[in-house]
């Protein structure tokens, strides 16, 4: 069986071309959810032409995935049935790379064949797409079962909807991390104007936050955070005081949703002859408005279909289906949005996004009514997950419930919330069930008592658990009364207006040029490029580095900006496999240039902390990063168990020099720019 599952991944790796493709399958080979490029499809189209006998149909697409991919899956099924292992990756002889994960009882798979990504891309892939998931959907994500409904509706006109969402959340994150250090670093850029950001934070405060959350019409929502973006900088943000602070992989992940919804024109600028005539020193492109009518996923241009119906009839099907696409979706809808809170590491919020004007956002989430809710399923699954996982250590009786809050403990409270839950007409009685049959087997006599044997309804309790939490807070449950009124969003989206009508040509200007080089060229002769990065708070500082064709930047345009453009992105990938292999510091030199990253701690006052071993990691490990598994988040915390009395703040800096630069000024470079960047860093954000 191994052997003929082996030889069929073979083949379907072998006759496919240059191509990339992420898929998301469940135990049972089935499809959850596919993201191809155009030649992948064309591929798969050529091979199904080659192979189908006359009058024979061409297959579903899905189906056509589907098949390609069933061998690997199934391989890895049957390596972990009989091996208790799986690999995470590997190549073809055709030089196709395959990256695979399993999270729960999804498998993402993750392939390359143009040599464009390397493993630690697909990786990085991997772990974002799963990120989005749990934005998307929250808790729901830790049961296969139900995540299966939710990526895999019954209805195919919701599934392509969804999908097609999917995929376009996708190829954002890809363009934004090929064009913008911010995603590269994967950190937040904020605009460098430190009146402007007072200013506006002041007035989200005590104007726009106050106004909406004083108001009758807001439907019991609060506002907890809003903030304006310009393009992906940020330029305000403002919590109120009863907010827990949002984190800033979350923040990332919104502004990937932002983007989607309103995409930056990052690609055009004003042509050579405009720039010549005009009398500012620095002109820049304004994106145009969006099309009233924009579809949530952006066309794949004049692409060819997947597949040519010669038949007629099936020629007019699709076309019918062409005519039933879904409206454009209500603007005053909010998004349902899963974030990190104190309470719950995925408390429900509802997300607005309103467009100033072309590139410039304001964003507000708010607290939903029936968020408490929520604390209260985190808190028991929470208590399910670490009894499942004691009991799958050996531990048994009453050790199986200490140092946790125990199950019997909290049985009474439970069945309290599930009473309460089921007067709300929310459907408990699985819950009830299952419920009963753990009570039967754990605190009777007649049970087995808190052994092994008590697993499956551990997991059944953590299935039905989420399912509840599903029924209160998926995106189909939102009422269209759920939401703040629309004469409300229309009125903060004037408020805004009015306040940032003198600086908005200013702000998309400052969008591109947010810091320049020849700023910093006088004291630090020789010095490119920077990106400087406070790991404590998520954000960096760095010069703007614009490459496409037609924008004039202080590199020129052309091959010079662009083979330093590559420079960068080529250093951030190196430093972070040293960084993964525990290396803090780095120098390389590479022909005419001189690199330098640097990662170290500092103490709230800004006294640098004595230097650590820091932990190295396995390769098959999370992608260092922040959009991952937020690699810094756990490093602070290791640093700070040494520090327990003071805040730990962690610092990284990236610099490429002329390579004619000695050694000993290169480095006194480095840390006279840290201390200069120290300060910048420190607006508040509230």
């Amino acid at each position: 069986m191994l052997l003929e599952v082996i030889l069929a991944l073979y083949w379907n790796c072998k006759i496919l071309g240059k191509m990339k493709c992420l898929l998301v399958a469940n135990e049972s080979a089935e499809v959850l959810f596919y993201w191809t490029d155009n030649e992948f499809e064309q591929r798969i189209q050529d091979q199904y032409v080659v192979s189908q006998e006359e009058g024979e149909r061409l297959p579903a697409f899905e189906d056509s995935i589907n098949t390609l991919f069933a061998p690997i899956i199934i391989s890895c099924s049957t390596m972990v049935d009989r091996l208790g292992d799986n690999y995470t990756s590997f190549s073809t002889e055709n030089n196709h790379i395959y990256v695979l994960h399993q999270f729960e009882e999804c498998l993402y798979i993750a392939v390359n064949g143009d040599g464009d990504e390397t493993e630690e891309d697909l990786k990085r892939k991997i772990y974002v797409m799963k990120k989005l998931t749990e934005i998307m959907f929250g808790m729901v994500t830790l049961s296969g079962a139900l995540l299966r409904k939710e990526l895999r509706p019954q209805d195919t006109e919701q599934r392509n909807r969804l999908w097609k969402k999917l995929r376009s959340l996708l190829e954002t994150y890809s363009r934004l991390r090929e064009h913008d250090q911010s995603f590269l670093v994967e950190a937040v850029e904020r605009l460098i104007h430190p009146t402007l950001c007072e200013q506006c934070i002041e007035f989200l405060e005590r104007r726009l936050v106050q106004q909406i959350n004083s108001n009758m019409d807001r439907a019991g929502e609060e506002v907890l955070h809003a903030f304006i973006l310009v393009h992906t900088k940020l330029l305000a943000f403002y919590s109120s005081r009863n907010a827990s602070s949002l984190n800033p992989s979350d923040l990332l992940a919104l502004i990937i949703l932002v983007q989607d919804l309103y995409p930056s024109k990052i690609d055009l600028d004003e042509s050579p002859e405009e720039l010549e005539n005009s009398s500012v020193p620095d002109v820049f492109y304004t994106p145009e408005p969006s099309p009233p009518e924009r579809e949530t996923v952006r066309p794949r241009g004049d692409s060819p279909p997947v597949f040519q119906f010669v038949d007629p009839d099936v020629q007019m099907a699709e076309d019918s289906l062409q005519t039933l696409e879904v409206p454009t979706p209500d603007p005053s809808a909010p998004s349902r949005v899963f974030l990190e809170a104190k309470e719950c590491p995925m408390m429900p919020h509802s997300m607005y996004c309103l467009s100033l004007w072309p590139g410039i956002t304001l964003v507000l989430l708010t607290k939903i009514p029936n968020s408490h809710i929520a604390v209260s399923v985190y808190y028991f699954l929470e208590a399910f997950v670490k009894l499942e996982k004691r009991l799958c250590e050996g531990h048994e009786g009453a050790a199986a419930t200490r140092g946790q809050p125990s199950v019997q403990e909290q049985r009474g409270r439970l069945e309290k919330l599930i009473k309460g839950w089921a007067s709300m007409d929310i459907q408990t009685s699985h819950l009830q069930n299952v419920w009963t049959d753990f009570k039967n087997k754990a605190f009777t006599r007649s049970g087995s008592g808190f052994t092994r044997d008590l697993l499956p309804s551990c997991r059944n309790m953590k299935t039905q658990l989420c399912g509840v939490y599903r029924q209160f807070f998926a995106a189909e449950c939102m009422g269209s009364s759920q939401r703040l009124a629309p004469h409300l969003q229309e009125r903060a989206l004037n408020m805004v207006q009015e306040k940032l009508m003198d600086w908005k040509d200013f702000l998309l200007v400052k969008s591109k040029r947010n810091i320049t080089m020849v700023s910093y060229l006088e004291e630090f002769p020789g010095l490119i490029h920077f990106i400087y990065v406070d790991r404590s708070s998520g954000q960096m500082i760095a010069p703007s580095l614009n490459v496409t064709d037609r924008t004039v930047s202080e590199l020129g345009k052309g091959p010079l900006a662009d083979f330093i453009k590559n420079k960068v992105w080529s250093l951030v990938a190196t430093t972070r496999r040293y960084l993964h292999k525990g290396y803090a510091t780095v120098t390389l030199r590479d022909g005419d240039y001189f690199y330098c990253y640097f990662l170290w701690f500092e103490n709230e006052a800004g006294y640098k902390l004595e230097v650590i071993d820091i932990p190295s990691f396995p390769d098959d490990t999370a992608p260092i990063g922040m959009l991952t598994c937020d690699y810094y988040k756990k490093l602070l915390r290791y640093y700070s168990k040494r520090h327990q009395n003071e805040v730990v703040k962690c610092y990284e800096l990236l610099t490429v020099h002329l390579g004619v630069i000695p050694n000993e000024y290169i480095l006194q470079h480095c840390s006279q720019l840290a201390r200069k960047l120290w300060e910048p860093s420190r607006i508040p954000l509230l």
